[in-house]
């Protein structure tokens, strides 16, 4: 270890001229500007809002969150995110003509109802024996509420008869749930009796 013999007035000078130093100027400003891109790029990180962000369906069309349209039974149940309408087809396909083939819905609901326990077993026997055979399970609903949260209603409602066929022993390769929500109702009116109509699953085979 060194000595040093300066006078603390020397000592104070000698510093004093090394900070004016062409060199160490550099250096120091180096340091400054360094520390300031650090304290910049940590002050803009912290700002980013995910929130903000708004999503689009596959149409292009910016979705919302779920209108609140409906009712309180399926709102916090209903979950938009996923939820696409699918084009599907079996116009030209052979569809079993001695079984209903649509499962109705109360309203603001994805309850499968017990009335239609003896639908989905026919169904699910028919599947069973024909096992090359895939369906789709096609949900819809009335007009009222928002597109985007009928969609995700009409989603809900494939999903619960996919369930209980998947109950009753299909495979789940043979089934997917799709929903068009409240786009193609079977029965064209603004009354009680074609709303319940419209609230319904179809089994479409392909």
């Amino acid at each position: 270890m060194l000595n040093d013999t300066r006078t603390p007035a020397e000592l104070k000078q000698a510093l004093d001229g090394s900070f004016a130093h062409p060199s160490s100027g550099r250096r120091w400003a180096g340091v400054l500007v360094s520390a300031l891109v650090v304290t910049t790029l940590v002050a803009c990180g912290s700002n980013v809002k995910l929130d903000d962000v708004p999503v689009a369906d596959r149409t292009g069309t910016d979705v919302s969150t779920m209108a609140q349209g409906g009712g309180s039974a399926a709102a916090g149940a209903a979950d938009q995110r996923g939820v696409s309408g699918v084009e599907v087809a079996g116009g030209d396909v052979a569809q079993p003509t001695a079984m209903a083939r649509t499962v109705y819905f109360d309203y603001d609901s994805f309850e499968v109802r017990a009335e239609f326990a003896p639908t989905l077993e026919a169904h699910a026997k028919y599947l069973a024996a024909n096992s090359r055979r895939r369906v789709a399970l096609e949900g819809h609903t009335d007009e009222r509420g928002g597109r985007e949260y009928n969609l995700a209603l009409g989603q809900k409602r494939g999903e619960a008869v996919r369930r209980a066929l998947s109950l009753l022993g299909v495979s789940e390769a043979q089934m997917e749930a799709v929903s068009f929500g409240e786009e193609k109702p079977a029965v064209v009116g603004f009354d009680e009796a074609a709303f319940a109509k419209n609230r319904r699953v179809e089994l479409t085979y392909r």
